[in-house]
């Protein structure tokens, strides 16, 4: 019976997950109320791709293989168990990962960004702030866009830290608002992320729905659907 239950399980996270953004730290690629596609299988699995994978043994993954940097992952939350956090790829083992002014640098050299003039960031309540829009172009080619709302964040400065076997370093596109590699796990961030944690890659944005838009019936309802972003593809 638990042979069969285990099997199962496998089954149903083989095919595709969905999961919901809750947080704006991966704005301006994901917005809150966004429901995305993932691909459970992209990286191999581990007991992390199980839907009760915090219960079970931590250990090596099975058909591995490693993210490409600039990939979007979803993975178990280091800081909260239970949770999954969504987080883009920066750094893969070897890496020497450094914010510099704000800046990021990999392996000593300034990775190029392009300034895409005036934006803003959704917070939870539906309201805007002004922030900065840039294209971030990593040394492999991929490209993605970033929000910056500070000149001087806290988060701008950091060591030169060389991702160890086994982990990566992944941060949200919304530098002034994410807890990420840049934290340390005891004060509510990333982290050095293990590969085990990974559950996934995002692929696209099903669905999407403004979630601060009130809601009292259908017309509100209707009201809050993004119909501009069904079926989006993500950078």
């Amino acid at each position: 019976m638990a042979l069969t239950l285990f099997l199962v399980c496998v089954a149903r996270s083989s095919l595709a997950a969905t999961y919901s953004v809750s947080s704006g730290s991966m704005q301006p690629s994901l917005l809150i109320g966004d429901r995305m596609l993932a691909e459970p299988f992209a990286y191999g699995y581990s007991t992390a791709s199980l839907p009760f994978g915090d219960r079970l043994p931590r250990g090596s993954r099975i058909f591995a293989s490693l993210p490409r940097r600039g990939d979007i992952v979803v993975f178990r939350g280091p800081a909260m168990p239970g949770t999954t956090w969504v987080k883009r790829v920066v750094g893969l083992p070897g890496d020497h990962v450094q914010m510099r002014a704000g800046r990021l640098w990999l392996n000593g050299r300034k990775v190029t960004w392009h300034d895409d003039g005036p934006g803003d960031e959704e917070v939870a309540d539906g309201s805007k702030v002004p922030a900065e829009r840039f294209t971030e172009a990593l040394p492999d080619g991929r490209s993605h866009p970033i929000l910056k709302r500070w000149k001087d964040g806290p988060l701008d400065d950091t060591p030169d830290v060389i991702v160890p076997a086994g982990c990566l370093f992944v941060m949200g596109d919304n530098r002034d608002n994410s807890a990420d590699s840049r934290v340390p796990v005891g004060q509510g961030g990333v982290g050095l992320l293990p590969l085990w944690n990974l559950q996934g890659r995002v692929e696209l944005v099903l669905a999407s729905r403004d979630i601060a838009v009130t809601t009292g019936g259908p017309t509100s309802w209707i009201a809050s659907i993004r119909s501009g972003r069904f079926l989006h593809s993500i950078d």
